[in-house]
């Protein structure tokens, strides 16, 4: 079944000039790990400091698979960027409503 994760992440203010440079170079890898049929990135239009990654994946098994890789030799640097910890929240398709 379908996995939507959302990332909810809250960046540094002194980070705001480099950042879109710095998620395009990491979304890359998330966009090319097996199972990923897409990334989009929601800026915040009240706070640009704000982001929301939106990511499609095949199967909830793909998702933990990319999670698993990015705890560990995928490790992003994506941390040092953050006012706070990221919040990830996972959604299944519903098809019967």
């Amino acid at each position: 079944m379908p996995i939507t994760a959302h990332l909810d992440l809250n960046l540094k203010a002194e980070h705001l000039p480099t950042a879109p440079a710095a998620l395009r170079d990491i979304l890359a890898d998330t966009r090319a790990f097996d199972g990923c049929l897409g990334v989009h990135v929601l800026v915040d239009s009240t706070d640009p400091a704000h982001f929301l990654v939106v990511e499609q994946w095949a199967s909830l098994e793909h998702d933990s698979a990319y999670r698993a890789w990015r705890a560990g030799e995928g490790a992003s640097g994506l941390g040092e960027l953050l006012a706070a910890p990221p919040v990830l929240t996972r959604f299944e398709t519903s098809f019967e409503i």
